[in-house]
This record gives structure tokens, C-alpha cells and sequence, in this order.
């Protein structure tokens, strides 16, 4: 199972291949990968720093696994990142939600992002 996962994800970096839906949020977040947020932030020239990775991989566990968005405060506190370091690093929430390759958001859940 392992070996399958990896050649999975080393299929998907080599392609560059993510399904998206028409802006941009990945359909399955299984297919996630640090490559897909580096690819959806736009970063020049370098990957994501160990802390942007953190902060990728709080969210994504506690969206995927307990179906909510924690609030910025947590994010911050769990990453020692300040808010306005996170908001250079990923501009809204809604594009921290997408560089960590959750699916689209439901309308009410946007509207609290912005």
C-alpha cells in the first residue's frame, strides 16, 4: 500500500496532473500534495517553508477530519505564526482552503472566509 501511494504521488508531481474543479479547488483532497499548494500560492523560486506546511497540515486535518474551519486564532497559536505573517504567506482564508487542496467551500463558509 505504501509503494502504491508513493508512485501515486510521484505520477501526479511528474504530470503535474490535479483534477480542479473550474477555480481551481481540488475535487479529491486525497490527491494533495506540498507541489499542488506550491502550485496554487504561486511561489517564486522555492518551496514551502516547514512552518507554511504546518500551518497547510493543521487545516487540512482538522477540516477532513472534524468538518470545520478552526478559528485564525487557533491557526496562529498552533503555527507561532501572527495573523498578518499568514495573510502575506497565503492572502485569505479561502486560498489557505484551496492551497490546502480542500474542495470547494458551501456559500455560507465563503462568506465567512473573506
Amino acid at each position: 500500500m505504501y509503494s502504491n501511494t508513493i508512485e501515486k504521488l510521484n505520477l501526479k508531481i511528474n504530470i503535474l496532473d490535479f483534477t480542479t474543479d473550474e477555480d481551481g479547488f481540488l475535487i479529491d483532497p486525497e490527491d494533495w500534495s506540498p507541489l499542488f499548494a506550491e502550485k496554487t500560492l504561486a511561489l517564486p523560486f522555492h518551496s514551502l517553508s516547514a512552518e507554511q506546511l504546518n500551518v497547510i497540515h493543521f487545516i487540512r486535518d482538522k477540516v477532513l477530519r472534524l468538518g470545520a474551519l478552526p478559528p485564525m486564532r487557533t491557526v496562529c497559536k498552533s503555527s507561532g505564526l501572527d495573523k498578518a505573517t499568514l495573510k502575506q504567506t497565503f492572502g485569505s482564508c479561502l486560498q489557505l482552503w484551496k492551497a490546502a487542496g480542500l474542495p470547494r467551500p458551501d456559500d455560507e463558509l465563503r462568506a465567512y472566509m473573506n
